[in-house]
């Protein structure tokens, strides 16, 4: 080989090498993100905050979880001024952004100033224009972020996985729930699992109904309720002899439509009670249509935690119910 040879390939060798070396830079370029599991940073002026904007935020992302014996907000916000949003402040995992001056839309972007990230810039000429947008696109605004934290969640889950079950084997499921939970019940096709908690326990109940058990109608609500409370008289019992688990028979359930592993799904959110004691606490149950399987699966989360805030408990339990995944 030639010396021109020579340097003509040492050049090209060093030129691949450079930009691979850039291509990886670039990756690296955003810092992971961070922050508390709902912490919102709203990117918004004081006076905006503080005025008509800052209230519609609230009542659309401070709004009552649905579901919950008290009143607790989807997220926790915090307020910062553009001027300050730099450097660290930008890694939060959920921003929303408002800019005013700009045409009336809503954007939603990911990994923009950290990773994973989701951004959402809400921009308008007017308060008028900006309070509209936000309105009107309230359910897509509140799934982005939701969406975001329940992945992050589910990560933070998969550091730590149970896996000494057999709802596999029993079920043909799997789903990803952390080690500091057991299985308090194993019988036939139906699975109770549990994690102790300061103030009392998370739990979730897993089991397969025929596949005309429910039928969709106006008495839906009433075969949810009906379903539960033999389920819990059946499996979930109180603390005392003739005491188990049943529907508050004064809070009406909420029931949505969703979809759990690519399936349709029947969603309630309520609160359930102790026959005959004192106990309750808040619900989240999915009754999925496996129609491979011929079946109705139910999924529940429920705890119990008097005298706490439970929002983030019942998150949990929703974060593991959405990793089931359903063989054929």
């Amino acid at each position: 080989m030639t010396p021109m040879k020579q340097t003509l390939l040492l050049f090209s060798v060093l030129l691949v090498m450079s930009c691979g070396n850039k291509k990886s830079s670039n990756q690296k370029l955003l810092s992971d993100s961070s922050g508390n599991i709902n912490n919102l940073s709203v990117v918004i002026e004081n006076n905006l905050w503080e005025g008509n904007v800052g209230e519609a935020i609230r009542e659309v992302l401070a709004a009552p979880v649905d579901g919950l014996p008290q009143d607790e907000p989807l997220f926790n916000m915090s307020q910062i001024p553009p001027a300050v949003f730099s450097g660290f402040a930008t890694h939060n995992r959920t921003v929303l952004k408002i800019e005013k001056g700009g045409e009336a839309s809503v954007k939603i972007a990911s990994d923009v100033y950290a990773q994973p990230q989701k951004v959402v810039l809400v921009s308008g000429k007017t308060d008028t224009e900006i309070i509209q947008q936000i309105q009107e696109n309230a359910q897509k605004i509140v799934a982005a972020f939701k969406s975001e934290e329940i992945k992050e969640k589910q990560r933070r889950i998969k550091l730590s996985l149970h896996k000494n079950n057999t709802l596999k084997e029993k079920l043909g499921i799997t789903l990803n729930f952390p080690t500091a939970y057991r299985i308090a019940k194993e019988e036939d096709k139906f699975y109770w699992i549990r994690k102790d908690i300061a103030t009392g326990t998370t739990n979730l109940m897993v089991f397969e109904l025929p596949f005309s058990a429910i039928k969709k109608g106006d008495s839906l609500v009433d075969q949810i309720i009906k379903l539960r409370d033999s389920i819990g008289q059946a499996h979930i019992p109180g603390p005392t002899e003739g005491t188990y688990m049943i529907t508050e028979e004064a809070y009406a359930p909420a029931v949505f439509e969703t979809i759990i592993d690519n399936k349709p799904a029947i969603e309630t959110k309520g609160l359930w009670d102790v026959k005959n004691a004192f106990m309750s606490g808040p619900f989240i149950n999915y009754i999925i249509e496996d129609k491979i399987n011929n079946r109705l699966l139910v999924i529940e989360g429920f705890a119990f935690a008097p005298s706490v805030e439970k929002r983030d408990y019942m998150f949990e339990l929703e974060a593991i119910i959405r990793s089931l995944k359903i063989g054929d």
